[in-house]
């Protein structure tokens, strides 16, 4: 297990820094960062809000939290990128605790006062709890009913949740500000999957990435078919480059979603040009969507769009995995 770092060593109340990347906000920013400003820690606390390029509100909003309090900092992240902004933001920082909340999640209240003692007991890293996906319209509800289950998104605790202990990777993340200096930050060459990649680096470091589902953070999904699609299309884009620079990053609930896209595909295609006992495979896909569905949703409507939903989530995840090309990330920094 990994050594606590000095700064938390005899000291219940260490300072805490915490980062956002935010770009196109409007909606949830001032959410988030009240939830954080909210907290019942005692310790000393700074907000760090890497502002990228936005076309709505989200900076205005940004200015005025900062106006009614001290402890919420504002700098520019030019490009917008999550990655650069989290490292701007982390640059910026001054406290042996680095927090990532992102600009469309809420924590609860207990949140950084369960970090501190989760850091200090298991000399962890990284530590992270449930990705508790809420929806307000009927499509967001029907797609954190998929992002919460194992039949939608896989059996990663941090969707679904479980037993506490090590992990490969965690949901956001709160981290001993020396362990990520350590490994050079974030990787800015990565648009998506930062988290998996720098969670793999800390582990080779000799890290220990721990989960607690006592740490639920509040995250708001797409709200359309469209949007969600994008969204799942460059996570398989994305994980796809973790595992080729990576070796043994990839296991089979990340291989499931190409070849369901795979399977069905050939299925359909046979089944047309050869016979129809080849539409075998994309029937029992069909009948899985139908009764996973039925599982996971609370209502009628909810049903319904279920059977949108989770095709979306697992073929747009395949077809970006499959269709990544090796030139995304290039080979230095």
């Amino acid at each position: 297990m990994a050594t606590p770092i000095p700064e938390l060593i005899g000291s219940p109340l260490p300072a805490i820094s915490v980062i956002l990347p935010v770009l196109n906000e409007e909606s949830h920013l001032e959410g988030a960062v009240l939830s954080v400003l909210s907290q019942d820690y005692r310790g000393p606390l700074e907000i760090i809000l890497a502002l990228g390029p936005s076309r709505d509100r989200t900076n205005e909003i940004a200015a005025k939290l900062a106006s009614q309090d001290n402890r919420v900092k504002l700098l520019d992240s030019p490009t917008g990128k999550t990655a650069a902004g989290l490292n701007l933001a982390l640059a910026a920082s001054k406290s042996p605790v680095v927090v990532r909340v992102d600009g469309h999640a809420q924590i609860p209240n207990n949140y950084i006062s369960l970090i501190v003692e989760i850091l200090n007991k298991t000399g962890a890293v990284n530590v992270g709890g449930v990705m508790a996906a809420v929806g307000t319209t009927a499509f967001e509800r029907a797609v954190a009913g998929a992002m919460r289950s194992p039949l939608g998104v896989g059996a990663s605790r941090f969707h679904t949740g479980g037993e506490a202990g090590e992990v490969d990777t965690v949901y956001l993340g709160a981290f001993r500000r020396e362990a990520l200096v350590a490994i050079g930050g974030f990787d800015e060459r990565f648009t998506r999957a930062q988290d998996w990649e720098l969670n793999f680096r800390l582990r080779e470091n000799g890290g220990v990435i721990y989960f607690d589902p006592r740490l639920h953070v509040t995250y708001r999904p797409r709200s359309s078919v469209g949007a969600l699609a994008k969204q799942y299309f460059e996570y398989g884009r994305w994980r796809r480059v973790v595992s080729r620079r990576h070796s043994g990053t990839i296991n089979y609930r990340y291989l499931a979603p190409p070849f369901a896209l795979l399977g069905f595909s050939v299925s359909l295609v046979l089944g047309v040009l050869l016979s129809s006992i080849f539409f075998i495979p994309a029937l029992v896909y069909l009948l899985f969507v139908v009764l996973a569905s039925l599982k996971i949703s609370t209502s009628v409507g909810e049903y319904l769009l279920l059977l949108v939903v989770i095709p979306t989530m697992h073929f747009a995840w395949g077809a970006g995995f499959i269709s990544s090309p090796k030139t995304l990330v290039p080979a230095s920094q």
